[in-house]
């Protein structure tokens, strides 16, 4: 397994090295304001989707607190139409995903999810929250950082992504803009954090900006 394949186990142990600061879900309000900035200055639209990762635990007590983060997802089911599903990754991670076209809907259900884990005094286990974006019709992201000449057609569909990850371990958000299995548009990542810094919490240490490779290409973080 080569660097890039065990980036998301670095996100669980070297990150817990760096930790900064204790799990805070209230930062995750600040998506909300900067869905409208991605769009409104950038291009970007909500992807409709929007993640959890965090770490297991073999306990009785995990089990439950799990259990009572699904009712409350359960529950936005009813209220709000977002939908969700849980997932464990290639690397042994855990996974909630939620869907939905409201991206408020989602910083909430995300929000909600995150607080019960620290409610129930797991808020150690949170690794990350991601939050998807694409780029609207007619709009294609910049071209740039180590992705190489791939084409007119294939720059289209390799840079059409981009995703704010919040590190619960570090208090803070970053860009990443996957290009392909194990490339990133630095370029376009940059642009993100010039445009959006002030908004987010972004962080300050570039050598913090794990990606977070997807098990199937072509797929999201998630996947």
């Amino acid at each position: 397994m080569g660097i890039f394949d065990s980036i998301k186990s670095v996100l669980g142990t070297r990150a817990e090295a760096d930790a900064s600061s204790a799990a805070d879900p209230e930062a995750l309000f600040g998506m909300s304001t900067a869905y409208v900035t991605m769009e409104a200055e950038l291009g970007y639209e909500s992807a409709g989707a929007a993640a959890l990762c965090f770490s297991e635990v073999d306990s009785t007590a995990f089990a439950d607190a799990v259990d009572e983060v699904e009712a409350i997802l359960r529950a936005g089911e009813t209220e709000t139409g977002t939908e969700f599903r849980r997932r464990e990754d290639d690397h042994g991670y855990h996974w909630v995903i939620l869907e939905d076209d409201d991206p408020e809907d989602l910083v909430t259900s995300v929000h909600f999810a995150a607080d019960e884990f620290v409610e129930q005094g797991f808020g150690s286990r949170l690794l990350a929250a991601v939050f998807g974006f694409e780029k609207g019709d007619g709009n294609v992201a910049e071209s740039g950082g180590n992705s190489g000449d791939r084409g007119a057609g294939a720059t289209r569909a390799s840079t059409d992504r981009a995703y704010w990850i919040y590190s619960f371990r570090r208090g803070a958000y970053y860009p990443f803009c996957p290009t392909g299995d194990h490339d990133r548009n630095t370029r376009a990542e940059f642009k993100l954090r010039s445009v959006l810094d002030g908004e987010l919490e972004i962080e300050g240490e570039e050598s913090h900006w794990y990606p977070l490779w997807p098990d199937t290409a072509g797929g999201h973080p998630w996947e």
